[in-house]
């Protein structure tokens, strides 16, 4: 079998001026980047407002394991296969982080016959978003350093500034730092550190936003840091948020690509579903909605994680929710959840099936509380015996849920028509969901927070340490209790702590520290030991990446 690249490389790409056609855009209406690529402009993205919106089909997940779910490309695969039954449709992705591609994860292009293409320009540099949103943030953080240095005015507390530096790779070394040292030319010694540039608080706004006039407003709301005084100080103190907006005015526009199957791919933002909000861009989001009857997106990590912050986070900012919900299984994911190692998932076992069913039982449930339909995609694997998936089967009917097999990997939208049938039977008429968040706005910290927990999660209880509890009497009064949570927690399981797999109960999560994100509009609750940036492996995945002497990409995945 080919590896994912060699699919890739040796596919046969249209001009994105074809697939732009596709979606109602002429050649002069987009900004090409390559004969492959291309930005959507603010003009085209507002000539297109006016027209109806399609149906929204959210993708999520169990919660991921080293046995692979392939949410990506289940949400690829589906898309094509709508396609192929006549349903016009696109995509709204988010883009890979270098991070992952450069450690263990891999890319977020999809796998098999159902990828985005060019994979390895969108796995690597694609069209320099990631960069503009990194140098954003540093130059923040320079800025602030600046005005220290130069008198202080508005009187930063060097110990108070929350603020951090980001780079797009895991790099645990620089988790960490001291700035300012040498003297006092070189600035003011403070402690300082680096997050991953899609834990950036510039990321998340980059896809909450809807214009650049909100652009600047989310920019100017960012708190930096706290006075000698411990009042707070935003961007808008410092009078640099049209700077900023300045070096994301290209960043904000969305991409547009394709998948091997010539069906249109809005690839855009790219925040973390376990310290961020896991979401594509809102514009992108919105641009496809008008722009198809059907529009397939995903939300990172389970349904714990990405579902639950685009239902609770993402939904009241793009003004709709989705039309249907898939949750993305595997038979050996769910054993494994079940307790069978990793070395046995190949053999069948109908016992660990059922007990690690759980976990797929209680997203089942989660979702169904926003009164969003749902449907369980059996993403195949060679191993999958009959008796299994008809166990599985069995299981789904008993919870009234229904369940369709899916081998887009080997397939591609051929494998996944099975799947669209059965979203386009879903969603059939006019009428709209009855989506109802977990929590409304007007709830405490507390209020949310446990909501979570114990509605989502399935926990006894949370517990916050000294430092959250104090912050949160501050946030109160300051106004800022009304925001929704971003809960930054394990993706592998419900707790947090990673290693209780399957549908633990009994457990309290213990809020750590929050983080306000005024920008993007939410409040970050640490949760556990989850790091906002990553290291890397023992072996990277970067070891085994090369490039050939004429510029071809080698090792990809």
């Amino acid at each position: 079998m080919k590896t994912d690249i060699e699919i890739s490389q040796a596919a046969t790409m249209a001009p994105i001026t074809e697939i732009a056609n596709k979606v109602g855009f002429s050649p002069d209406s987009i900004e090409q980047y390559g004969q492959y690529k291309a930005k959507i402009p603010f003009e085209t993205i507002k000539a297109k407002d006016s027209e109806p919106s399609g149906k929204l089909i959210l993708v999520t997940s169990i919660n991921p394991t080293p046995a692979g779910e392939g949410k990506s490309t289940v949400s690829i695969g589906l898309a094509d296969g709508l396609n192929r039954i006549g349903a016009k449709t696109s995509l709204a992705l988010r883009e890979p982080s270098l991070g992952p591609v450069m450690g263990v994860k891999g890319g977020a292009t999809g796998g098999g016959y159902a990828q985005v293409v060019p994979m390895e320009d969108i796995n690597l540099h694609f069209t320099g978003d990631m960069h503009a949103i990194t140098t954003a943030n540093n130059a923040l953080s320079a800025l602030i350093d600046n005005h220290m240095q130069q008198g202080n005015a508005l009187q930063i507390d060097a110990r108070r500034v929350i603020w951090k530096r980001v780079v797009d790779l895991n790099d645990r070394a620089l988790r960490q730092i001291v700035v300012g040292l040498g003297g006092p030319m070189q600035g003011v010694p403070r402690e300082d550190g680096f997050d991953i540039t899609v834990a950036s608080e510039i990321m998340a706004i980059l896809c909450l936003a809807d214009s650049i006039h909100d652009l600047k407003r989310r920019l100017g709301a960012i708190v930096i840091g706290y006075t000698y005084q411990k009042e707070p100080i935003t961007v808008s103190d410092l009078q640099v948020e049209g700077a900023l907006a300045l070096l994301l005015k290209d960043a904000l526009k969305p991409n547009l690509v394709q998948t091997l199957e010539g069906t249109p791919a809005f690839v855009h933002g790219g925040p973390f579903a376990n310290i961020a909000h896991g979401c594509n861009s809102v514009m992108a989001t919105k641009l496809a909605l008008h722009a198809s009857e059907f529009v397939v997106t995903e939300a990172g990590f389970g349904a714990d994680l990405g579902a639950e912050k685009f239902l609770d986070i993402k939904v009241p900012v793009l003004g709709k929710a989705p039309d249907a919900i898939v949750i993305v299984a595997t038979i050996r994911a769910l054993k494994m959840h079940g307790g069978l190692p990793k070395n046995e998932l190949a053999q069948e076992d109908i016992a660990s099936l059922k007990e690690g069913y759980a976990n797929l039982q209680r997203h089942i449930r989660n979702m169904q509380r926003y009164q969003i339909p749902v449907v369980v995609a059996l993403n195949e694997f060679v191993t999958d015996t009959e008796a299994e998936f008809q166990t599985l089967v069995d299981l789904c009917q008993a919870d009234q849920v229904e369940i369709r097999r899916c081998a887009v990997w080997a397939q591609g939208g051929a494998g996944g028509e099975e799947l669209a049938q059965a979203i386009v039977e879903i969603t059939a008429g006019n009428g709209t969901t009855n989506y109802q968040r977990l929590y409304q706005d007007d709830a405490s910290i507390e209020e949310k927070t446990a909501a979570i927990v114990k509605k989502i999660y399935g926990g006894k209880q949370v517990t916050f340490s000294q430092k959250a509890t104090k912050q949160i009497q501050s946030f109160k009064q300051y106004g800022w209790d009304e925001l929704p949570i971003c809960m930054a927690k394990t993706q592998y399981s419900f707790s947090d702590d990673p290693t209780k797999l399957g549908a633990p109960t009994d457990f309290d999560v213990t809020i750590r520290e929050f983080v306000p994100k005024l920008g993007a509009g939410f409040l970050v609750a640490l949760t556990g030991d989850v790091m906002t940036m990553p290291g890397l492996p023992k072996r990277p995945a970067a070891l085994n990446m090369d490039v050939t002497d004429d510029g071809q990409a080698i090792g990809l995945f």
